[in-house]
């Protein structure tokens, strides 16, 4: 089972993107983050397979949260 981290600050597209994922049955968990340092918080407080990175995300951009 994969878990999958979801990074956009629209609710609306998190929400769809969940939607579908939580379809799969070889999606485990999904969780969510709305700009840059939710993200760098979610990755350092849980493992994921996957993380779906928005690049233009509020507070560290897509770009710098893929450095860190």
């Amino acid at each position: 089972m994969l878990k999958v981290l979801i990074v956009d600050d629209h609710p609306l597209i998190r929400k769809g993107l969940r939607q579908i994922l939580v379809e799969s049955v070889h999606i485990g968990l999904v969780e969510e983050a709305a700009d840059g340092f939710q993200a760098i918080a979610a990755v350092r407080n849980g493992r994921f397979d996957v993380v779906v990175l928005d690049i233009s995300i509020p507070g560290k951009d897509g770009m710098e949260v893929l450095r860190d």
